[in-house]
């Protein structure tokens, strides 16, 4: 089946919306940031905000005369509007998206009007199927490190509309970009490109076309320097000009070997005291140092300051333990591969990995697989997928020698845990698929898994450095 190709991926500054007729899609975190910096640049222009019930009456409390709200979109409403700024989860691939393409309208996102006001920024731009936060987050870090002044922002958790006019200006932009995002950045300095897994296809309606928007960072985004995964298949055969790109994860490059840090040949420092657990972070390291190196910074001295380097939460966060059993929080986790890794980097420890959640039809097999070779102690199902997992696993448990179970809430889920490990050992939130319906976001069910362990749940989720310093 072919698919549009999403418009918005070049420059759309604020002021082209002025007069024109414009929609925002969507009322959450970007569509808020979205709605303010209209209003902050074009302070009478009308928009209509199609929302939902609840977002409407914070709308409705506002009392601004231009803005109209609407609690139901169909494809004709938006054919209404010559511009539609939508919310990132929103898939323009799908009806009614897809209607009002055929009609006219431009769908944009906030990503693409913060490109549009910022076209000469020094950004450097993230994405991946996973590791793009931690990555992005220590590129931020080691340019601080480095006393430049930096922006963490993106879908990291803070929209660029947010920083739409800070003063002074940043010396760089830290962004990461969900594969969402993408085809809305223009002109990068550096762009980074992680790894490659299959991951919302409902989103991208095929494997195919999520593999397309998330390189076009790459091929199409204007990008300065193209830094790329080299153990990565699909990365390392990318059809990118060899002149622009820099590999990592490479012997001639940025790579890890055993417990130690390596630039081409150098050895640069021993990784075993780091806080970055596992060896897909040390990986992440590796990426950051490349894209630092790609602005003309000297990496090598500046690696040293990952010691200090604060983790980012809901990524095998250790919240502690209560009763003997360590409790790990690896909410962020929405694929199998991420599920796998978070295994990896605990290797050797008495587990209960909880998994499951939303289904998007993603392949378990790979996970079976490495249930066979390696297993945990215990893997515990529950969500949307959960029995759909726990049938891919049955066949091989007692072959492998795990306990395989079945939970319906998180607490459910512990209590098993610490039942199965015998009050020893740490159970482990990994889920390996995305938290809706269930919850609103990784970050509510990572709040919630800490709840039930006994912990404070406002307590785990800042995410460190986040904005500009």
């Amino acid at each position: 089946m072919a698919f549009p190709r999403l418009s918005g991926a070049c420059c759309v500054k604020i002021s082209d919306l002025e007069n024109k007729r414009v929609a925002i899609w969507g009322y959450g975190r970007e569509g808020r940031a979205a709605l303010a910096a209209l209003r902050w640049r074009l302070p009478r222009q009308p928009i209509t905000v199609f929302c939902n019930d609840n977002e409407a009456s914070a709308l409705l409390a506002m009392e601004d005369p231009n803005c109209y709200i609407d609690t139901e979109v169909d494809g004709e409403k938006l054919s209404a509007f010559e511009y539609v700024i939508k919310s990132p989860g929103i898939s323009p691939y799908s009806s009614p998206a897809v209607d009002a393409e055929l009609h006219g309208t431009k769908f944009i996102g906030g990503t693409s009007l913060w490109f549009g006001e910022h076209p000469h920024e020094r950004t450097i731009c993230v994405t991946g199927t996973k590791g793009k936060s931690t990555v992005t987050a220590l590129i931020a870090h080691l340019l601080r490190s480095a006393g430049r002044r930096t922006a963490l922002a993106g879908n990291i958790g803070l929209p660029l509309l947010e920083l739409l006019d800070v003063e002074p200006p940043p010396q760089f932009w830290a962004i990461e970009l969900s594969s969402y995002q993408t085809r809305e950045v223009v002109n990068p300095e550096v762009a980074v490109i992680l790894n490659f897994f299959p991951e919302h296809l409902d989103w991208h309606g095929s494997e195919q076309r999520y593999f397309d928007d998330k390189m076009s960072l790459a091929l199409s985004s204007g990008a300065r320097t193209v830094v790329l995964n080299a153990a990565d298949q699909k990365l390392a055969t990318l059809a990118v000009d060899p002149s622009v790109v820099r590999y990592f994860n490479h012997p001639d490059g940025w790579h890890v070997e055993e417990n130690f840090l390596y630039r081409g040949m150098e050895y640069v420092m021993d990784l075993r005291t780091i806080a970055l657990p596992g060896l897909h972070n040390r990986i992440n390291l590796c990426a950051a140092l490349t894209a630092v190196e790609a602005l003309g910074i000297d990496a090598v001295t500046l690696a040293a300051n990952v010691n200090v380097f604060k983790l980012l939460p809901h990524r095998l966060q250790n919240l502690g333990a209560r009763d003997g059993v360590q409790f790990i929080n690896d909410s962020i986790s929405t694929t199998p591969h991420a599920s796998m890794a978070a295994l990896d980097s605990l290797k050797g420890m008495k587990l209960a990995i909880i998994v499951g959640g939303y289904d998007r039809g993603v392949d378990w097999g790979v996970f079976a697989d490495r249930m066979v070779v390696d297993p945990p102690k215990v893997v515990i199902t529950m969500g949307q997928n959960g029995p759909r997992i726990y049938e891919r696993l049955k066949p091989i448990v007692q072959k492998s020698q795990f306990v395989l179970m079945e939970a319906k809430e998180i607490e459910d889920a512990i209590r098993i845990g610490r039942e199965m490990l015998e009050n020893e050992g740490a159970i482990l939130l990994s889920p390996g698929a995305p938290s809706f319906p269930r919850y609103k976001d990784y970050v509510e069910r990572g709040k919630h898994f800490a709840k039930a362990a006994g912990f404070d749940p406002d307590q785990i989720s800042a995410i460190p450095g986040m904005g500009v310093s």
